[in-house]
């Protein structure tokens, strides 16, 4: 899986298209991510704890990954491979080349 947990990400298709947050969460098995701030559905709670809240909660619900597109330096790219001359993969920016931290 090309996205990792703390990329920053945005949405390129479904009815959350357009928004961007971070990457809070990476579900390899199902192909999904979770988003902060995306995807969100409502949920009812109720206490589990003495100190918990209860009530109708906001909830982030994972995005399937083909949806999302990695940001670098505030565009949308694809990512590659690549190979170094010390033999350490990285994760490359497609649209201008550049190693990904």
């Amino acid at each position: 899986m090309k996205i990792k947990k703390g990329d920053d990400v945005i949405v390129i298709s479904g009815k959350d298209k357009g928004q961007t947050g971070e990457v809070v969460r990476v579900l390899p098995r199902d192909n999904k991510v979770l988003v902060n701030g995306v995807n969100t559905a409502k949920k009812h709670q109720k206490p589990r704890q003495k100190n918990q809240q209860a009530g109708i909660i906001d909830r982030d619900m994972p995005i399937d990954a083909s949806n999302v597109m990695l940001l670098h330096k505030g565009k949308p790219t694809r990512v590659g491979y690549k190979i170094l001359d010390d033999g350490t993969k990285v994760r490359v920016a497609k649209s201008t080349g550049e190693v990904i931290s």
